[in-house]
């Protein structure tokens, strides 16, 4: 088993940044992936960003690009989202997940990922 755990959430004015952790534990090199989704209320969970625990090759969603920025520490165990030029629109509570393996399409879909964080509220006040 591999758990998840988010922090860094909270509350920021329009055009300010924030920075999320997750941190992964346990089996960990069992992972391949790890990346970051985020729902806001009554609308469906949204990819935001993937990165490769080897190799380091990213991807994100076409709502944060050029704004979000997605980077692993040397020990693959932990995750950082870099959010800048935040939007109201970015409110929601944003969730790490760790995949086995995956491609750039399922890894881009909840359902590629194996294990979820609880994750942590980040609110953009206007």
């Amino acid at each position: 088993q591999v758990q998840v755990v988010e922090s860094g959430g909270g509350l920021v004015q329009h055009g300010g940044s924030l920075r999320l952790f997750c941190a992964a534990s346990g089996r960990t090199w069992e992972t391949n992936a790890m990346g970051w989704f985020r729902q806001a209320p009554g609308k469906e969970r949204e990819f935001v960003a993937v990165i490769r625990l080897s190799g380091g090759s990213t991807s994100y969603g076409d709502s944060v690009k050029g704004r979000f920025t997605i980077a692993r520490d040397n020990s693959r165990s932990t995750v950082y989202l870099q959010m800048n030029s935040l939007k109201p629109e970015d409110t929601a509570v944003y969730y790490c997940a760790a995949a086995r393996r995956g491609t750039v399409w399922t890894l881009s879909k909840s359902d590629g990922y194996d294990y979820w964080g609880q994750g942590t509220q980040v609110t953009v006040s206007s």
